[in-house]
């Protein structure tokens, strides 16, 4: 039997820490692992819990990446509660798993803290790796700071395994930014946090023998089709209210409110940027200096849930926003940003006159800084006051040189 942890009602860690932490006392059964930075504290923190005897389930290190996940297949196929961390290659090592992984609907908890992927190298943060991932059927959460690292590891372990959804879930914080920062995190005790996750309950475990199950079958076009519809059918109308009655669930034990959508100053926001991580802390400040010092009704739209994509839930909260600037911290190369494009998609069929413009920024761990979200604010107000886009459609924030916009 794992020892108890005693923890202070509020810890200064940072969010691989965080992460660490609620995996423990979550009680996986393996963790299995590959280390990579900047997640490499995540499964070495977890590494030392069990060797202290903090942990029971079993800890593994593979050759790569990719087999970290495929031993997380195996041992999830088994019927364990599994988890493990990566960033930016490792998670592109792992692309051709995770789709597995997804697709034998195995409730696996991944947390990757997102980082730029090369070339050129680079070990900082960005959202291209989280984007790569977006079409892999996984659930994905995003945490803003280590205490929401913390509490979306527990929802995400939560939603994972009800028998309704049976699919794997990342829970997403940006690389240094939120992983090496350390800040006051609220704690649940070891029995409280595992009691809200709850009891591990197999199904379709290869393990009971009683029941003999296949996993990893070979469909070709007979039936691929209609398991990879019925995969999106779950994401799609089942995941969302398991989320937010999981997210109600953690209110009502920690007073923390989470939202599909987290949006702040929008009731009556006449602009509003949209963007994820840590860039959503920052725009809200500079959203409330927009209104006290240049009368702009300015307002932020946080993505917590990227997948599924919250369609309804976003085209409501833009219904009235007369210019929406779109912020992918991630380069489309030839394309618009992804958040550019969802949310395009989300507003095509509704009657909002707003104009959209996409912003890239903070590629490699460049600063996002409140020049430059005052600057978009008023390029938004501008855009809102004439109808139509007064700058080009899309543009690079922050970087050295000749600007360059597109489209």
């Amino acid at each position: 039997m794992a020892d108890t942890m005693e923890l202070r009602d509020i810890e200064v860690w940072d969010g691989n820490m965080a992460a660490s932490q609620a995996l423990r006392q979550a009680q996986v059964d393996v963790v299995a692992a590959y280390p990579i930075t900047p997640s490499t504290p995540i499964v070495e923190n977890y590494a030392g819990f069990k060797a202290n005897d903090y942990v029971d389930g079993e800890f593994v290190m593979t050759e790569s990446e990719h087999g970290a996940m495929s031993c997380c297949i195996g041992a999830a196929a088994a019927g364990g509660r599994v988890a493990t961390a990566t960033s930016s290659q490792g998670f592109a090592l792992m692309v051709e798993t995770l789709y597995s992984a997804s697709g034998m609907r195995l409730p696996i908890v991944l947390n990757v803290v997102n980082r730029a992927l090369g070339a050129p190298l680079n070990v900082n943060g960005d959202h291209s790796d989280m984007y790569l991932g977006r079409d892999s059927g996984w659930i994905q959460l995003d945490a803003y700071c280590p205490q929401e690292a913390y509490d979306m590891n527990f929802i995400a372990f939560r939603v994972s395994e009800d028998h309704d959804v049976r699919l794997p879930a990342i829970v997403n914080q940006d690389g240094f930014m939120t992983s090496h920062t350390a800040q006051g995190v609220k704690t649940l005790s070891d029995e409280t946090a595992y009691k809200f996750v709850g009891e591990y309950k197999p199904m379709n475990d290869m393990l009971d023998l009683d029941h003999p199950v296949t996993h990893g079958v070979q469909t070709e076009e007979d039936w691929h089709f209609e398991h990879k519809a019925r995969q999106h059918h779950a994401l799609m109308t089942v995941v969302i209210p398991k989320i937010e009655a999981a997210f109600a669930d953690f209110e009502k034990l920690t007073g923390r409110k989470y939202n599909i959508v987290e949006t702040y100053n929008m009731e009556d926001a006449e602009v509003a940027v949209v963007c994820m991580g840590t860039s959503v802390e920052t725009a809200r400040e500079v959203a409330v200096e927009m209104r006290e010092q240049h009368g702009i009704k300015a307002g932020v739209v946080g993505i917590r849930v990227f997948r599924p994509w919250p369609l309804q839930q976003i085209a409501a909260v833009l219904s009235n926003v007369a210019a929406v600037g779109l912020l992918d911290r991630s380069s489309p190369h030839g394309a618009m940003g992804t958040l550019y494009n969802e949310v395009s998609g989300a507003l095509f069929n509704t009657d909002t006159k707003a104009v959209l413009t996409n912003y890239i920024y903070g590629l490699g761990g460049r600063d996002l800084t409140k020049a430059h979200l005052t600057a978009i604010f008023k390029e938004l107000k501008a855009n809102a006051d004439a109808g139509k886009p007064t700058t080009p459609l899309q543009q690079y924030i922050g970087l050295r040189g000749p600007k360059l916009s597109f489209f």
